[in-house]
């Protein structure tokens, strides 16, 4: 079972997810969205990086908390560039002095509520660190309404080289792939709604039903109807 709420970090997601061994096998696939996410797992904090591809959680019985951050915000929060943690889910302690996690770890396992934990620590963590570059929320937004990266990078005053750069510390990859990101997670929302793929597709900036699905297939690593649950 999964649920999430708004936190009072801005932008960023509380989450749980409660894998239960009646349900295991119809775990789903955690797919790139652009974000970051701090974890709680079996007394562990972790942390999970920049997706590129379909991450599949295990399938044991576990409680997961997590608060994800919004995109292109966790590496201010965190102190480590994204690119660094590509496509990896790591110990906080590979980050962090483990004497300082040791007490967080306390903290969040005193909690009865571990996701709330999360947010408590992230709200203090964000206390001391400069606020994230809000140009990088100005990227995302124009990316995410479909805008060419070459036309935000220029309304930016961004060269290609720079942009890029930063994009890698933010996000973990260049503006091309983040686009491509963002865009399948538009497209998911519409098709979970029902919208036919054909009409989806269009909607969210593929050249057609073809151009989605191999997107589909290369970022989720199975046909959009099997994504979903059902058939295009």
């Amino acid at each position: 079972m999964y649920a999430e709420r708004a936190s009072r970090l801005p932008g960023a997601v509380l989450w749980t997810r409660t894998i239960e061994a009646a349900t295991a096998a119809r775990v789903h696939p955690v797919l790139p969205d652009g974000c970051m996410d701090l974890l709680w797992n079996e007394g562990r904090l972790l942390v999970a990086g920049p997706d590129t591809r379909a991450y599949v959680p295990g399938t044991a019985p576990a409680q997961w908390a997590g608060l994800r951050f919004a995109p292109g915000t966790a590496p201010t929060y965190l102190g480590v560039p994204a690119h660094e943690l590509r496509d990896r889910r790591v110990d906080l302690t590979d980050l962090w002095p483990a004497a300082t996690v040791r007490r967080l770890t306390a903290g969040v396992a005193e909690s009865p509520h571990p996701a709330t934990a999360l947010e408590e620590l992230a709200l203090r963590r964000a206390t001391g660190t400069p606020p994230p570059d809000p140009l990088l929320r100005h990227l995302v937004a124009a990316l995410d309404t479909g805008r060419p990266v070459a036309a935000t990078a220029d309304e930016l005053g961004l060269g290609a080289r720079q942009l890029h750069r930063r994009s890698l510390t933010a996000f973990g990859y260049g503006p091309k792939t983040l686009a491509r990101v963002l865009r399948l997670q538009r497209a998911l929302a519409l098709a979970r709604t029902g919208v036919p793929f054909a009409q989806t597709a269009a909607r969210s900036g593929y050249a057609d039903q073809a151009h989605l699905a191999r997107d589909v297939r290369e970022f989720a690593g199975m046909p959009l109807g099997e994504l979903l649950g059902r058939g295009g």
